[in-house]
């Protein structure tokens, strides 16, 4: 008769799960990879305190008081001037791509009326359709350009009193200029919701057949594996399709965010966007062998994915190794596009390049699960 408890057994049934855990090589590496890249992530590369911001310089003179202003901007740490243009329409376009996150304009005149005892004004321009990103470098501005200019006429011991009254700093929040986060938010989560589903959907896409035991019937179709794969990936684009018409309902009468772009633009970028996802997910379900390792490692991708696109946390207040990394998720560039799309009413040539990085992304997903498929032929 078999007792109610053996150490024996426990044993053996210990061993058995441990062997087991070690031959799933996939879960194995998500208990080890999962923490390791959280504590990376949220040490190193999470900084809501964005620095070292691009911005552009439209200084129509060159004179002391203007560099002494621009260098104040730049020791705060905020600013970083890549761009000197000669004119503000060249500033918009680069504000308007997302180049820039500032455009300083002084006025030719700023010498002039300092030397006369008036009260000269410059222009900071932000682009606030992340008001996190903002909101530091604007705090400090008015306080910094004054006390510059003060130290620029020997009057160092004033300026600390003098400082609000010296220069009169005009901010204008472009493109949110209320700082209401949902503007940012909600076309964000459009991309996060579609590579949520669309991925984790078609990553089952083979192993599903595999599991259900239809993958021979499947393999004996006189199919090529690109009408396989497309025949997989093909009818989710109808679902990203619905949800996209659900989401933007939603964002319009729910939050009421703007849409100031073209439809069809934003169109043939989810379009992209959906296609690249569902390669992906069908690249993943290649790679895997059940349908658990399949969502193990679509899980995998979603974590960086999220925390490096610039959804959960400022892009630009990340180290630049972050932000290099973060440039090889899709989900980074269509975030771009979508607000630029519908927060600027950004045209074609605006987000052209992120766009095309979209297509990258078809091709490559597409070329490496057709060598992953043919593979499995074997």
């Amino acid at each position: 008769m078999m007792s109610f408890f053996s150490l024996g057994r426990l044993g053996a049934m210990l061993i058995k799960e441990f062997i087991q855990m070690r031959r799933d090589r996939i879960t194995f590496g998500m208990m080890l990879g999962v923490p390791l890249i959280q504590l990376v992530l949220f040490g190193y590369a999470i900084n809501t305190d964005p620095k070292q911001l691009p911005a552009a310089l439209v200084a129509l003179g060159s004179d002391r008081y203007t560099r002494a202003i621009v260098s104040s901007l730049e020791m705060t740490g905020y600013y970083r001037f890549d761009y000197i243009v000669g004119s503000a329409a060249e500033a918009e376009e680069l504000m308007a791509s997302g180049e820039v996150a500032f455009v300083v304009t002084i006025p030719s005149d700023l010498a002039r009326r300092v030397d006369r005892k008036e009260h000269p004004s410059i222009l900071i321009e932000a682009d606030a359709t992340d008001p996190a990103v903002a909101s530091g470098a604007i705090s400090t501005v008015s306080t910094v350009a004054s006390r510059a200019l003060l130290r620029e006429q020997g009057q160092e011991q004033a300026a600390a009193e003098a400082a609000q009254g010296q220069l009169d700093v005009v901010v204008h929040r472009r493109y949110n200029p209320e700082s209401i986060s949902q503007y940012n938010i909600v076309p964000g989560l459009l991309g996060v919701i579609l590579q949520m589903t669309m991925v984790m959907m078609t990553s089952i896409a083979l192993t599903r057949e595999t599991e259900r035991g239809t993958m021979e019937n499947l393999l004996a179709m006189p199919t090529s594996p690109a009408e396989v794969m497309l025949g997989k990936v093909l009818p989710y684009l109808v679902v990203g399709a619905v949800q996209v018409a659900v989401v933007l309902v939603a964002a319009k009468l729910l939050f009421a965010i703007p849409f100031v772009g073209s439809v069809w633009l934003l169109l043939l970028a989810v379009l992209s966007f959906v296609f690249a996802l569902v390669l992906l997910g069908y690249t993943i379900s290649t790679m895997a062998n059940t349908q658990m390792q399949a969502l193990q490692l679509t899980f995998f991708f979603f974590l960086p994915s999220l925390m490096l696109s610039g959804f959960m946390f400022p892009f630009r207040g990340m180290p630049q190794w972050a932000q290099t990394l973060g440039e090889f998720f899709p989900l980074t560039h269509f975030l771009r596009v979508v607000r630029a799309i519908m927060l600027k009413g950004a045209e074609f040539p605006a987000v052209a390049f992120e766009i095309g990085i979209l297509g990258v992304f078809i091709v490559a997903y597409a070329g490496f699960a057709l060598m992953r498929f043919r593979r499995t032929l074997d």
